[in-house]
């Protein structure tokens, strides 16, 4: 997908072929030399590399992305640009674009970090009582210890009964496999499930467009990527008749095996209603799917009318018809009001998995020995928060209320203010973190990115990076139906920063379109 849109002569790539062709050789660089000095070949090259490692991709951290670090470096040095400052739009990383961390979270992390602390009262007494709950669940009462594989018990213990809190149904700690963040535990998942050949190899179901996670697992496991298309026309809706297309289509040539879903959605913002789930189930069911529900952004609900109803618990709800219906369920630290990405804590929860083949996940997961425990930490902060009559309860809703009222105020405004603008559509952001509008192409713009060898939303966001400074990810990277083209951005910087990037947007959008008339 990314090379698509990047696979013009564009000046960083040349750059990084120049420094490979200078530094890959010779015994400068280390290389074992052979008779008369000659460098001995290499035994891993491109051409003898995994080739399923090269058929990866990853847009949201691709070229484009590289160039804008370049950007931000020449700006350093003062080398002349149309602008100020690189706004890096590009992927969801809260803190990076100035959000502020959550008091309570960080304040038990550092006493975890540093326990000579924990007899400070200057730390909150809830702050304090959490630290040493986590720390007495470490092995020698130390977060820089291993934990069991699957994760410190007392927290899988306490994201049990968050989920029971939330869903209303018993959650039972042995299904709950803590992970380096939520995209670990998808893989993980993922590997189990990937088998066969031929019209047998399995076949993964991905939401069109995806987040490039899943497309770059099913490359790297060589899967088939089954695509089915969410419905611009009706917000992103997930609509049963398009699944019901994609898999009978599919089963002409591998055998579908697991329907993923993105609720929120990541890029598109929508809400699945309860009916929606509801009808997802159903469909997994009647298909024999496995059913994997990403759910990282479940407290990032903006839109009236909108509320996130999980996976699990709607199964639930449904009965007995529906009780053995194997289910994956994804959270995270990195989302939601935390924004906590740098811990890389997340946890995935199985129900109905095969008990041979759950030992068969707990054995891969050892070879990795453990997520990181600062992460776990983490999670834990997430699923048991400040309660009514602790010390920190008003501090920590006023902060996680502030959050997510500013990012529905600035979900509201992107979206607004892209659909006034000529050429550009965009629908409601109901939820996540993003905005992922249509934009328009005149004719001479899409003939001039081809003759460069770029996919034209591909061309138009190295433009609206090398012109405005705006890094932003082109819609091919996340997949789209043939003839339209979109771009992904975040809706994460702050306000004052927000409004420089939408200015900046529509001064460069109207002269792009002016340039490129027909």
């Amino acid at each position: 997908m990314l090379s698509r849109f990047m696979s013009g002569p564009h000046p960083a790539k040349r750059r990084l072929v120049a420094m490979s062709s200078h530094l890959g050789n010779g015994p400068q660089n280390g290389g074992p030399t052979g008779p008369a000095g000659q460098t001995r070949a290499k035994v891993l090259t491109i051409d003898s590399m995994n080739p399923l490692v090269k058929k990866v991709e990853y847009a949201v951290r691709g070229p484009i992305v590289a160039r804008a670090t370049e950007l931000e470096k020449e700006l350093e040095k003062g080398v002349p640009k149309p602008f100020k400052q690189v706004i890096k739009a590009n992927i969801g990383d809260a803190h990076a674009m100035g959000q502020k961390p959550i008091t309570f979270l960080r304040q038990v992390i550092s006493l975890c970090v540093n326990p000579d602390l924990l007899d400070n009262e200057s730390f909150p007494a809830d702050a304090r009582e959490r630290a040493r709950r986590i720390l007495q669940g470490c092995k020698g009462g130390s977060l820089g210890s291993y934990s069991d594989s699957v994760g410190v018990e007392v927290i899988r213990k306490d994201i049990a009964a968050y989920i029971e809190r939330r869903d209303g149904f018993p959650s039972d700690p042995d299904n709950i496999f803590l992970s380096t963040g939520a995209s670990d535990a998808i893989k993980n998942c993922l590997h189990l499930l990937v088998a066969g050949s031929g019209k047998t190899r399995t076949g993964i179901m991905i939401p069109i467009p995806q987040y490039p996670l899943y497309s770059a697992a099913a490359s790297q496991l060589d899967a088939h990527q089954v695509n089915y298309y969410l419905d611009e026309d009706n917000n992103w809706a997930l609509d049963i008749a398009e699944l019901e297309r994609s898999v009978k289509e599919a089963r002409e040539h591998c055998t579908p095996r697991v329907l993923c879903v993105i609720n929120p959605g990541n890029p598109t913002g929508q809400v699945l209603s309860k009916e929606n789930v509801q009808e997802i189930i159903k469909f997994a069911a009647r298909e024999h799917l496995f059913l994997m529900a990403d759910e990282v952004y479940q407290d990032n609900i903006y839109a009236d009318g909108c509320a996130f109803h999980s996976f699990k618990k709607t199964l639930m709800e449904l009965g007995p018809d529906y009780a053995g219906l194997e289910l994956a369920s994804f959270h995270s630290t990195s989302k939601g009001y935390m924004g906590e990405c740098g811990f890389r804590g997340g946890y995935m929860e199985v129900i109905n998995m095969d008990p041979q083949v759950k030992l068969q996940l707990k054995k891969l997961v050892s070879t990795k020995l453990c997520p990181p425990v600062s992460g776990q930490a983490t999670m834990d902060c997430v699923v048991n928060p400040p309660q009514p009559g602790e010390p920190s309860y008003e501090s920590f809703i006023k902060e996680k209320t502030a959050v997510l009222t500013s990012l529905a105020e600035r979900a509201k405004l992107v979206a607004e203010t892209f659909n006034s603008i000529e050429g550009v559509t965009c629908n409601t952001v109901q939820g996540a973190m993003y905005a992922f509008p249509r934009i328009h192409l005149p004719q001479r713009a899409v003939d001039k990115a081809k003759s460069l060898g770029q996919s034209p939303d591909g061309f138009y966001a190295l433009q609206l990076l090398e012109q405005a400074g705006i890094c932003v990810v082109p819609g091919s990277g996340f997949g789209q139906r043939d003839g339209t083209y979109h771009f992904r951005t975040t809706i994460l910087p702050q306000p004052d920063k927000l409004k420089i990037f939408m200015d900046a947007f529509t001064a460069f959008h109207n002269k792009f379109l002016k340039e490129y008339a027909d």
